[in-house]
Parts: structure tokens; C-alpha cells; sequence
């Protein structure tokens, strides 16, 4: 008989884990201290809805333009100094923005800060997947929870500068040099040396697409796009269009129409902290159909029959079904076979940002031409998508 022996980790990757977690919390929290700066911004600079729109786009649109970069970068530099090179470049893109006097210059600096977000987090995910190998069981969940801890962070950050009356320009340099600090110290406890590694022991894992030649590597990188793309789609769903469905189709008033966000946002962290548990337990694969079920049918059926207790429930069910796709995606797209060390991370990183990009005016289209309920369908549909290509992912760890 075969006995499992859990090992310990050591204190330099016990470091390691708490200092690419401070690059998560930072990466969630820069951005974040900016977001409610945007009426001001919008007000000083004199400019209409339309032109503040794409102002704004630039952000995920310098994203979408550098996201391919972002392996390169990784075997030059290695994940953690990429990590960290981007977080301060970050930092001072979105603190000329704040800046800004015009709309080219507001509109550039986001478009800088989103092409150096976008490296930082493919570059802080690939150290914290390095740092799980390291670990022989999942942490990567609870790293993302870190950073929906720091993204509310930010967010009461801009909201206290505010209330005290700071500048633009004093909050957000404030900021900008305070997590610079942190991700710089955190730098010093990443682990050293680079990020390529040997392959795992037989019978410690399965890899997704292990062995399988180029055509099957493509379809699980694909598939794996997919399922990354299915979860961001659920949480714009409770970004952009929570409150306007409680609100205007269920006539919920506007306190209580914030709850969907609220409820969305908050099961998604709670999935992340039992995340690691549940997938070291039952592994990927059956945590993402599990999910998958919970997102289909909790939202199907607060669509089904709409009330607005029903629906809050149900985007709170949507979230907490989603909590684990983004992170399980990346774990994958990681470790193919025949990809360079942080390719299958860009590749996954690069496209899921397209599809948030696009699944805004997607929703609203279908919402204009039938209805905002009907438009919402597309959460259910993509749990019914996780569920068809969850295969990709791997059982649980033996």
C-alpha cells in the first residue's frame, strides 16, 4: 500500500508564496485607487459620454495591444522582475492620467497602463503557479482572492482621499509610491533563478495535454481560452449589468440594486478561499463542472423567474460557480506541452481580455434588440459551456 506523504514547505517558499501575493494585492489595488477618480477626470476635462468611452477603452485596449509581449518578457526577466517592472510602470501610467490636462494624454497614459497590467498579470500568475509547482498542491485561488482584496482596497483608498479632500495628483502619487515599495520588497523573497523547471514526477499531477501532439496541444489551449473567457464574461455580467437589470427590468430601488454586484463579487472571493481545498480534494475538472452546474442553474433560474431576491441569490450563485476558472485556466495553459516557459499563460491571458473587452456590447445588443433578461442568458450559457469543456482540465492530484 502506497501511503501520500504531504510535504512541508520551506520557509524560503512559504516567503515566496506571501511575496507574490503582495504582487496580487498591489496589481489589484493600483488600478482600483484610479476608478473613482473618473467623474472628476471626466468633469475637468470638459468631454462628452462618447469621448470619455473610448478614453477609457484605452486602458484594456493597451491590454489587448502588449498582452502577447508578456512571455517574451517573462523568459528575459524572469516572472518576478516582470511582475514587478510592470507594476511600476502601472503605477505611474495611471498617475498621469490622474494627471491629465488633456483627452490624448488621459487616453495614452491608460493605454501605457493597461499594456503594463496586462504583463503584470500574466507575469505575477506565472510566479505563483512556479511557487504552487514548488508547493505540490493548489494555491493559486486563495493569490486571486489576494487580489479582489486589494482591488476593494484601492477602491476605499480613492474613497478616503476623496473624503479628506487630497488632490489627484497627492492620492494617487501617494499610491503609487506605496505599492511600488511593497512589490519591490516582495521582489527580494520571489523565488531566484528562472522560470523554466523540470516536469513534474510520474503520478504527482496530470497535465492538460500531456503527450499529445501539436493539434491536441491547440485544442486544449482553445478549450482552455473558453472556459478563462466564460468566467470573465460572468463578472462583467455582474459589473456592467447587475444593478441596470435590478434596477430598471425588477424595479428594485438603487441600494438594492447594488446587492447584485455586491453578492456576485463576494461569492467569487468566498469560491476562492475554499478554492485551493476543493480542487486538491476533487480536483480541476470536477470543481469546474460543479461550478459550471451552480452558474447555469442558479442564474437560469433567477431568470426564469424573476424577483429580485431570486436574482441577487442568483448572481451570487453565478460567482461563486466562476470562482475557480480564471486561475484553473492559466494553471493549464501554464504547463502544455511544446509551448515556450509563459506562451500558454499570454496566449490565455491575451484572448480572455478580448472576450471581456467584446462581451459588453454583446449583452447590450441582445438587450436591445429583445430584452436586458434575455441578454443575461449568457450567464447560464456559459456555465453550460464550462460544463461541455471541462474535460481539458485535469482529476484530482494523486
Amino acid at each position: 500500500m502506497t501511503l501520500d506523504v504531504v510535504r512541508r514547505p520551506a520557509p524560503a517558499e512559504r516567503r515566496a508564496r506571501v511575496a507574490v501575493a503582495v504582487l496580487f494585492f498591489t496589481n489589484g489595488a493600483l488600478f482600483a485607487n484610479l476608478l473613482p477618480r473618473y467623474p472628476q477626470i471626466k468633469a475637468d476635462l470638459g468631454i462628452g459620454n462618447a469621448a470619455y468611452g473610448l478614453a477609457v477603452a484605452a486602458f484594456p485596449a493597451g491590454a489587448i495591444a502588449a498582452g502577447l509581449a508578456a512571455g517574451v518578457l517573462i523568459r528575459r526577466l524572469g516572472s518576478a522582475r516582470a511582475a514587478v517592472g510592470g507594476t511600476l510602470v502601472t503605477g505611474a501610467g495611471i498617475l498621469v492620467a490622474g494627471l491629465a490636462d488633456s483627452v490624448a494624454l488621459f487616453a495614452g497614459a491608460l493605454f501605457m497602463a493597461g499594456a503594463m497590467d496586462a504583463i503584470t498579470d500574466v507575469a505575477q500568475n506565472a510566479h505563483g503557479l512556479r511557487v504552487q509547482r514548488r508547493y505540490g498542491r493548489s494555491i493559486i485561488n486563495s493569490l486571486h482572492a489576494v487580489w479582489s482584496v486589494g482591488a476593494v482596497t484601492g477602491g476605499a483608498m480613492a474613497a478616503g482621499a476623496i473624503a479628506l479632500g487630497l488632490s489627484r495628483g497627492q492620492h494617487l502619487a501617494i499610491s503609487a509610491l506605496l505599492f511600488a515599495v511593497a512589490a519591490v520588497g516582495a521582489l527580494r523573497f520571489c523565488l531566484p533563478g528562472p522560470d523554466t523547471e523540470p516536469e513534474p514526477e510520474e503520478g504527482t499531477g496530470t497535465r492538460a495535454g500531456a503527450g499529445t501532439p501539436a493539434r491536441g496541444t491547440a485544442y486544449v489551449l482553445a478549450a482552455l481560452v473558453l472556459i478563462a473567457t466564460a468566467g470573465t464574461l460572468v463578472e462583467d455580467a455582474g459589473n456592467s449589468w447587475a444593478a441596470l437589470y435590478l434596477s430598471d427590468s425588477l424595479n428594485a430601488s438603487v441600494t438594492v440594486a447594488a446587492t447584485g454586484f455586491i453578492a456576485l463579487v463576494g461569492a467569487q472571493f468566498v469560491g476562492r478561499l475554499v478554492g485551493d481545498r476543493l480542487v486538491d480534494r476533487f480536483g480541476e475538472r470536477s470543481v469546474a463542472r460543479a461550478g459550471g452546474v451552480i452558474a447555469a442553474a442558479g442564474m437560469g433560474l433567477a431568470l426564469a423567474v424573476p424577483t429580485v431576491g431570486g436574482t441577487v441569490l442568483g448572481f451570487a450563485a453565478a460567482g461563486f460557480g466562476v470562482a475557480t476558472l480564471v486561475p484553473a485556466a492559466m494553471h493549464q495553459a501554464d504547463e502544455l506541452p511544446g509551448l515556450k516557459p509563459g506562451s500558454g499563460l499570454a496566449v490565455v491571458s491575451w484572448l480572455m481580455r478580448l472576450g471581456f473587452l467584446c462581451s459588453p456590447p454583446v449583452v447590450g445588443l441582445i438587450a436591445d434588440a429583445t430584452s436586458l433578461r434575455v441578454g443575461l442568458l449568457v450567464v447560464p450559457a456559459a456555465g453550460v459551456l464550462v460544463l461541455l469543456l471541462s474535460g481539458v482540465l485535469p482529476t484530482r492530484r494523486k
